[in-house]
């Protein structure tokens, strides 16, 4: 037995010198608390985005995506008529795989569930719990795993998605170097096969907002806020969790020297909502102040 002293670690945040701890930034690995390390998330040199190897290329014909038209004055009547005249029309279809997928986030927790419907088959449901990873990488992974969970079906020639999260989805098509591209590269991989097995395989993306609450998706969105899970430590943290997280941290910063500085004056006007909460400053979308500069003279004159 080796009796000589314990080495320290020198990546423990114990260790550092008060003046090495306020030149540290960012998310700090340290093995006694509950942050130990980051999830890969780029993934540029997989095959999948290979120059001349993208699937948007060679199976363009065998995705689609169907999107709400936000024009229609009764979009929410009509979305939920053509999701159940869809459901409706495949149903009949005994080769056709309807996934309904959702996420939710509670306490830093993410749950991510899909249920499968297929013809003369039971229910599939898939569930998965992951710590300190955004809503848009859960929904993702919700997606993902109802993918890969149809594809190991028999005799599926077409898949159907059902999400309310159809930005996201589009990313998996998306050539560009983003942080979904391990999911993306997964999920291409997977469709690539299910598309070289048929000719005539494909896949549907719908989209279908949480708030329209229709029946199959809102049995989904109910599941992924039922559990109650207690997180496990150390655990890894998504590189997209740390931006959000660093970037909330900036912006709460900013609301709060805001309010308390002088700078905006007495006669600051103080736009609300339509719930008639003050709107407070961000940065998403060009920020609530900054959509209106040029557009009302009285707010910005």
């Amino acid at each position: 037995m080796d009796d000589s002293p314990q080495q320290l670690n020198p990546y423990n945040t114990g260790t550092l010198t008060h003046r090495q701890r306020t030149l540290t930034k960012g998310h700090l690995i340290d093995s006694k608390i509950k942050s130990y390390g980051i999830f890969p998330s780029f993934s540029p040199l997989d095959p999948e985005f290979t120059l001349g190897h993208h699937i948007i290329d060679n199976f363009s014909d065998h995705f689609s995506f169907n999107l709400v038209n936000k024009t229609e004055k009764e979009k929410n009547n009509c979305r939920a008529q053509e999701l159940d005249e869809m459901v409706l029309c495949n149903s009949s279809i005994p080769n056709t795989a309807l996934v309904i997928t959702d996420a939710s986030i509670k306490n830093d927790i993410a749950t991510s569930i899909a249920h499968i419907h297929s013809t003369n088959r039971p229910l599939i449901k898939t569930v998965h719990h992951a710590s300190f990873v955004t809503s848009s990488e859960a929904e993702l992974f919700a997606i993902r795993c109802g993918i890969n969970q149809t594809h190991s079906l028999d005799n599926i020639s077409k898949i159907v998605v059902v999400t309310d999260s159809i930005h996201v989805a589009k990313k998996i098509f998306d050539p560009g170097s983003h942080p979904f591209q391990i999911h993306s590269a997964t999920i291409l991989s997977s469709l690539r096969n299910f598309f070289s097995a048929n000719d005539s395989n494909s896949i549907e993306f719908w989209e279908c907002p949480s708030k329209l609450k229709w029946k199959l998706h809102h049995e989904v969105d109910k599941d992924s806020k039922s559990f109650v899970v207690t997180p496990s430590f150390p655990s890894k943290t998504s590189w997209e969790f740390c931006r959000k997280s660093n970037s909330n941290d900036l912006i709460n910063l900013w609301k709060m020297m805001f309010q308390a500085s002088d700078g905006k004056g007495k006669n600051f006007l103080e736009l609300l909502d339509d719930d008639l909460n003050v709107i407070k400053p961000s940065y998403t979308k060009g920020g609530p102040w900054l959509q209106l500069v040029g557009h009302s003279n009285s707010l910005c004159a």
